[in-house]
């Protein structure tokens, strides 16, 4: 993986970018790479106000006003709400943003609890096969997102078993000034994303290889030319 290119990370929501790969963008844009961010999901009305719609819209774009995102992509479509569009038209949209873009490494959600990431996962995994048109894509990683990759059944379901570790012993204070950005959705009040689990878990996976700090990543893909 060289930090110097272009990444490109797909999130279901809002927050989920920086739960799972804030680490990695702070590295990527010290390095001088560019990074690209598409957050497909907003949390819209019905389900959720249209209030707190926009505070978490205007603190996804603090965040990656903070981090100096490249391009900072938002697909808008409803959150909890995704099974309900045809999946061709989320692939194919997904797809002419990739084209565009033209990423060297991709980075998209593990399948896990809720069941938004496991449509982007599917609309990526479609969106990044190796066909020519996407032959510029190097590698393609799956991230864990705090408070959904652990909530799958042990043995019953897939679970998060990572192969790619990135040190970030240098960035967790940027990634944990990053989530307070996301003030709505990353507190103390909800233990299972709090900051402390957070950084605990930058910890254990950092044990896992020998750093202070570490994020975790499946490779799905990987080319070499």
């Amino acid at each position: 993986m060289k930090f110097n290119s272009n990444f490109l990370i797909i999130s279901p929501h809002p927050d989920d970018e920086i739960l799972g790969c804030g680490g990695l963008i702070k590295k990527i844009k010290k390095n001088g790479g560019k990074v690209s961010v598409i957050v497909i999901c907003n949390h819209l009305p019905p389900l959720y106000t249209q209030e707190e719609a926009n505070k978490i819209l205007n603190e996804m774009k603090k965040c990656h006003q903070f981090l100096n995102i490249d391009h900072s992509i938002n697909f808008n479509y409803q959150a909890c709400l995704l099974n309900k569009t045809e999946e061709y038209l989320l692939n194919n949209k997904l797809l002419e943003k990739i084209i565009s873009l033209k990423p060297s490494y991709v980075f998209i959600p593990f399948p896990d609890r809720h069941q938004d990431h496991k449509i982007v996962f599917e609309s990526a995994m479609v969106a990044t096969r190796p066909k020519k048109n996407v032959k510029f894509i190097k590698q393609v990683y799956c991230y864990e997102t705090v408070s959904e990759t652990f909530w799958n059944a042990p043995e019953i379901e897939k679970n998060f078993i990572p192969d790619t570790f990135v040190n970030i012993s240098n960035e967790i204070d940027e990634k944990l000034k990053s989530l307070k950005i996301y003030s709505s959705q990353v507190n103390e009040n909800d233990f299972e994303r709090s900051f402390k689990t957070i950084k605990s878990l930058s910890i254990f996976r950092g044990s896992q290889v020998g750093y202070e700090y570490a994020e975790s990543f499946k490779l799905i893909r990987s080319r070499f030319d």
